[in-house]
C-alpha cells in the first residue's frame, strides 16, 4: 500500500479509502489510486485485513446433502444476497453425516468467517448454540428450532405433505404410499404429518398410508422403493405415492418404466422441491414447490443484517409451499 501511495503521489490513507471507502475519495484521486495498483500488480492482502477485523469477509453455508439440487438452488439464492453485500460465499457440504458437519462447524469458526448459514442434521444442537455464543452469528435454513435463540428461514412441511396427499385423494386415490427416509429427519417427518392429516380430512384411517421408508432420499433409493411396492400384493397395492422429495420421485418414475408399470394410470407420483429436473423427467413431475432462492437470500439477508445490527432481533421466516400439477398425477 506505501508502494501504490507513492506511485500515486497520495497518502496511505487515502489508498486505505480508496479499498475500504471509495465514495470518501473523489474520482479522479479513485483513478490515480486504481492506475497505480494496476501498474504495480497490487493484490490486497485479505488475511491481514481480516486479522485486522477480527473477522472475515466471508459467509459460509454448511449444506445437507451436495447432491440434492435443491440445495445449490438455496445457495444461489445465498450467492446473490452475499454478493449484493461484496460478502463472499464458501459452501460446505455435511451429506448429512453429524461428524462430519461438526468439523466443518469447528473449521468454519477457526476462520474466523463473518456469519454461518446452516441446514443442519438437527436444528437443536448444542453446538450451534455454542457458535452463536461465542460471537459467529448462525442462522438455520430449511429447519426450524424448538426455541427462538437463532434466526431461521423453512418452509411449512406439514402444509406441503398436505396439498400434495388432498391432490392424489382428489384424483380418487384412497391407498398411498408415503416414500420417504427416516422419520428422525424433520422434513419427512413433518411432510408425513401432512400426509395424514389430509387423509384424516378425506375420513380416512392412517391405515390408507403405506410407509416405503428409505435409508437415503437419493434416486436409487427411489428405485428400491418401486421395487418394494410393485412386490406388494395387487389387492393392497398403492395407485398412488408422495415422496419426500423429488429425487425419491425421479427414482420411483425410472423403477416404474423399468417394470412396465404406467404413470400417472397405475401409479400416480408427486414430489418434494420442484428442482429443475422434475418438469424436464420423461414423465413431467407433479411436485410441491418450494421458493428455493428465496429461503436462500432471506437466510443470508438475515444473517447479514445480524452481523451488522448493534440490536438484532432474531427473527422466525416461514413460506407456504405451493403444488405444481404435471403429468405424474394428473389424467386429462
Amino acid at each position: 500500500m506505501k508502494d501504490v501511495a507513492a506511485a500515486a503521489g497520495v497518502s496511505l490513507g487515502t489508498v486505505s479509502n480508496v479499498l475500504n471507502r471509495p465514495e470518501r475519495v473523489s474520482p479522479a484521486t479513485r483513478a490515480r489510486v486504481e492506475a497505480a495498483m494496476a501498474e504495480l500488480r497490487f493484490v490486497r492482502n485479505e488475511a491481514a485485513r481480516h486479522l485486522r477485523a477480527g473477522h472475515s469477509r466471508m459467509l459460509a453455508y454448511v449444506m445437507l446433502d451436495g447432491r440434492n439440487p435443491f440445495f445449490t438452488d438455496v445457495a444461489g439464492g445465498m450467492e446473490d444476497a452475499a454478493e449484493e453485500a461484496d460478502l463472499s460465499l464458501f459452501m460446505c457440504n455435511s451429506a448429512n453425516l453429524a461428524a462430519r458437519e461438526a468439523a466443518y462447524l469447528n473449521r468454519l469458526e477457526q476462520q474466523r468467517v463473518q456469519g454461518i448459514l446452516i441446514t443442519p442434521i438437527d436444528p437443536d444442537s448444542a453446538q450451534l448454540d455454542e457458535i452463536a455464543r461465542r460471537g459467529t452469528p448462525l442462522v438455520i435454513v430449511d429447519r426450524r428450532r424448538n426455541s427462538a435463540s437463532h434466526c431461521s428461514v423453512a418452509v411449512d412441511d406439514v402444509v406441503g405433505g398436505e396439498i400434495a396427499v388432498r391432490h392424489l385423494l382428489e384424483q380418487g386415490h384412497e391407498r398411498i404410499a408415503f416414500v420417504g427416509g427416516q422419520l428422525n429427519i424433520g422434513q419427512v417427518r413433518e411432510r408425513r404429518e401432512g400426509a395424514l392429516r389430509a387423509l384424516r380430512e378425506a375420513g380416512l384411517g392412517p391405515d390408507r398410508l403405506v410407509d416405503l421408508t428409505t435409508s437415503q432420499m437419493a434416486v436409487a433409493d427411489g428405485g428400491n422403493a418401486g421395487q418394494r411396492l410393485a412386490g406388494l400384493p395387487a389387492a393392497t397395492r398403492p395407485t398412488a405415492a408422495f415422496c419426500a422429495n423429488d429425487l425419491l420421485a425421479l427414482g420411483l418414475l425410472q423403477a416404474c418404466a423399468a417394470l412396465h408399470m404406467r404413470v400417472p394410470e397405475d401409479l400416480a407420483i408427486v414430489g418434494y422441491d420442484d428442482i429443475e429436473f422434475a418438469a424436464a423427467a420423461t414423465v413431467p413431475l407433479t411436485s410441491v414447490r418450494q421458493p428455493r432462492r428465496q429461503l436462500g437470500r432471506t437466510a443470508a439477508e438475515l444473517l447479514i443484517r445480524e452481523t451488522t445490527e448493534t440490536a438484532h432481533e432474531h427473527e422466525q421466516v416461514t413460506f407456504t409451499p405451493e403444488l405444481v400439477v404435471r403429468a405424474s398425477s394428473y389424467r386429462r
